[in-house]
């Protein structure tokens, strides 16, 4: 009786394992939406929320960074200092959570619920859309800002005291442009890594921000495909994730030679 006990359950791994697999191929081959329209749909919304974030980040970072390099241990440098390490260690949900408190249900100035129904006709659906896109924004804005800032201050200290510099500044150039045409783009090329491959990493933050702000991109598209075992979609997802750090890969090697010209591609 016991060996065939034994038998019998051995027989049944075999097909437990089986039918565990027809299980999976018929939940794989549901009728889901076709992955190129929900991402068509959702795309568009990550790309206005990440773009502009990175965008700011860079607008507003260098010139920080530069800054506080320049006027080293002034006031604005102690400030634009705590800005950075508190931007950059504090996580993107936490500050979604304090600007809907304070800006979305204290002040009111701002919906904390992305609308993801409204069409842009008019001036007046345009500013809606702006409205309830500035709080995410900021969340995504904020972080790369701090970061950006904090590399750049870092890389022009390293090459201020360089010799170059020096030289630079002995053929009496103005410190304007010493500091924007030699010092700015020899510290921009480690930045350049930075930013290339931080692109990607603010993809990854826009999953956390999408889902405090409701916002309907990429990210929510993967949480919610991965809550729902919906295979096909989380792959594309994630092969997106990483189409970005392959291309953004390669745009920060071509950028090195446009800031270097000591470094040819052949």
């Amino acid at each position: 009786m016991g060996r065939y006990v034994v038998r019998r359950l051995l027989v049944s791994i075999p097909t437990l394992i089986v039918i565990s697999f027809v299980i999976y191929a018929i939940l794989a081959f549901l009728s889901h939406s076709p992955v190129s329209e929900l991402i068509k749909q959702r795309l568009p919304n990550t790309l206005a929320v990440v773009g502009v974030a990175e965008l700011v980040g860079i607008a507003i970072g260098i010139p920080i960074g530069m800054i506080s390099a320049i006027k080293r241990y002034s006031i604005f440098d102690h400030v634009g200092t705590t800005f950075a390490f508190m931007g950059f260690s504090v996580p993107t949900f936490f500050t979604g959570l304090l600007l809907i408190i304070l800006f979305g249900i204290k002040l009111r100035w701002f919906p904390f619920i992305y609308d993801s129904t409204l069409q842009i006709h008019d001036l007046n659906s345009l500013t809606q859309q702006i409205r309830q896109s500035i709080m995410p924004i900021t969340v995504l804005g904020l972080f790369n800002v701090a970061t950006i800032a904090r590399y750049v201050r870092a890389e022009m200290l390293e090459h201020l005291p360089l010799d170059y510099v020096r030289t630079a500044r002995g053929k009496g150039l103005r410190e304007r442009f010493v500091v924007l045409r030699h010092v700015l783009r020899n510290s921009l090329i480690p930045v350049v890594t930075l930013v290339a491959l931080g692109i990607p990493a603010v993809f990854a933050g826009a999953i956390v921000t999408e889902q405090v702000f409701r916002v309907p991109g990429i990210g929510d598209l993967l949480v919610n495909s991965i809550g729902t075992g919906d295979i096909p979609v989380v792959a594309t997802v994630v092969f997106i994730f990483a189409v970005l750090v392959v291309l953004f890969n390669l745009v920060a090697d071509l950028l090195y030679a446009v800031l270097d010209p000591r470094i040819r591609y052949t």
